[in-house]
């Protein structure tokens, strides 16, 4: 957390350094549970609220890097959270996904409208008979097997094989021939097309994410990892594949979240770089009550998961866990981690409960409803807000946001969350 606090970089002004170091310790703080902060936090989990506020379409946000950039930009400067709002999630480059054919989701202007956002399409990209493939090798699985089948440009590299075939180099001429095939140069040369496409969207963003560091705005997220049972059943088996399998292959399914649990640390910890912020956004998908019982919670969701917890946090970082949907009947499971080492978003959960029994374990974030922000007024946010701050508040180890990901909200309901947080907040 020391580079989250101090990033070394040249702001705009003595001001921003200021504010820069204000927000980033309040942040950090409440996130540590190290006592409480000047005031609650405030942040903002948006999607793509900054560009619909900026009269941008989904499809704009996706197509137009610049104008994207300088909406979120925009959006930071304006409404003041104290932690940047981020861009890289929801304004993706678009034509490097039509470039690779891509066919795990629809997004704007390819298989949905202009004004739509991305929708994934449910299918069972891996075979239920493939996980014994994907337990010995997930690397060598997902190149050459699941990669091809999903993605239209890279359906090449389903005719390479392992690289083992390069260990002895004087045996390895018939591997080598294969990255000839024209199937595979064919894939090559589509990678490279959309690498370039994601290079000049990066320059945009990342230095747009870069200008917002220096005005003042610390990025607490910098990576994401999963879930195992989220890494296969979101876009692996989908999802009525992995609760069939949950059934049917209950102990291939296990293995395999087991297996995955020491790679989804691992991708983060073997890129990660000394001025990366610390947070490791974590999604959860398919954990909720209702998606599947306690018992089925304890046994597949919740080991596996707690082993990348754990496993991020002995490597240094923070995991932030967007608990979607309601976790009530998971509170007692999950408050089994170590002290000030975590922080979850919640959504539906009821944040009192929440604090019950997360507090002293690890800081909660949320949870103002969608449906509020979206339809609500003003007045009814900033007192959802302030009730929030007022119960759950006490004591540190809270940040004030949103329940979910905003679209289409109302301007001013985020202005007035904002608001609540810093007219409210102070301890």
């Amino acid at each position: 957390m020391a580079n989250f606090v101090d990033p070394g970089v040249p702001f705009v002004s003595d001001e921003a350094r200021e504010e820069y170091t204000a927000r980033a310790t309040r942040v950090k703080k409440a996130m540590l549970l190290e006592g409480t902060p000047d005031r609650v936090p405030v942040a903002v989990l948006a999607h793509f609220y900054p560009a619909l506020r900026a009269g941008l379409s989904f499809y704009d946000a996706m197509y137009d890097y610049r104008r994207a950039a300088d909406a979120w930009i925009a959006c930071n400067r304006e409404i003041q959270p104290d932690t940047l709002i981020g861009m890289t999630a929801s304004a993706i480059p678009g034509r490097a996904f039509e470039t690779l054919d891509v066919k795990l989701f629809n997004w704007p202007g390819h298989g949905v409208s202009h004004d739509s956002g991305f929708q994934y399409n449910e299918k069972e990209w891996m075979r239920d008979d493939e996980y014994d493939l994907l337990i010995d090798d997930p690397t060598d699985y997902l190149l050459h097997t699941y990669l091809p089948r999903a993605i239209g440009g890279m359906a090449g590299f389903a005719s390479l094989v392992s690289p083992l075939d390069m260990v002895e180099i004087s045996v390895s001429a018939p591997y080598i021939s294969r990255w000839n095939r024209p199937e595979v140069v064919k894939s090559m040369e589509s990678m490279r097309a959309a690498g370039r496409e994601c290079d000049e969207w990066a320059a945009i963003q990342f230095g747009a994410i870069g200008q917002l560091v220096t005005e003042g705005f610390p990025g607490a997220t910098g990576a994401m990892s999963l879930a195992p049972f989220d890494f296969i059943g979101d876009t692996l088996r989908g999802t009525r594949g992995v609760i069939m399998d949950m059934f049917r292959r209950p102990d291939e399914l296990l293995e395999a979240c087991d297996k995955l649990s020491r790679v989804l640390v691992k991708w983060i910890t073997r890129r990660a770089f000394p001025q990366q912020p610390p947070c490791v956004f974590i999604p959860l998908h398919k954990g909720a009550d209702g998606f599947m019982s306690d018992e089925q919670f304890n046994t597949f969701y919740w080991p596996s998961l707690k082993k990348v917890i754990l496993g991020l946090v002995e490597d240094g970082f923070v995991p932030y866990l967007f608990a979607e949907g309601a976790y009530g009947s998971r509170l007692d499971i999950i408050k089994d981690l170590p002290a000030g080492k975590t922080v979850w978003q919640f959504d539906q959960t009821d944040m009192v409960k929440a604090k019950e029994a997360m507090g002293g374990v690890a800081c909660i974030q949320g949870n103002v409803p969608l449906s509020l922000l979206q339809l609500g007024e003003p007045e009814e946010v900033t007192a959802y807000s302030r009730d929030l701050i007022e119960k759950v508040g006490p004591g540190g180890g809270f940040i004030l946001d949103v329940g979910a990901a905003p679209d289409e909200v109302k301007d001013e309901n985020i202005v007035a969350m904002i608001k609540a947080a810093k007219d409210y907040g102070w301890y």
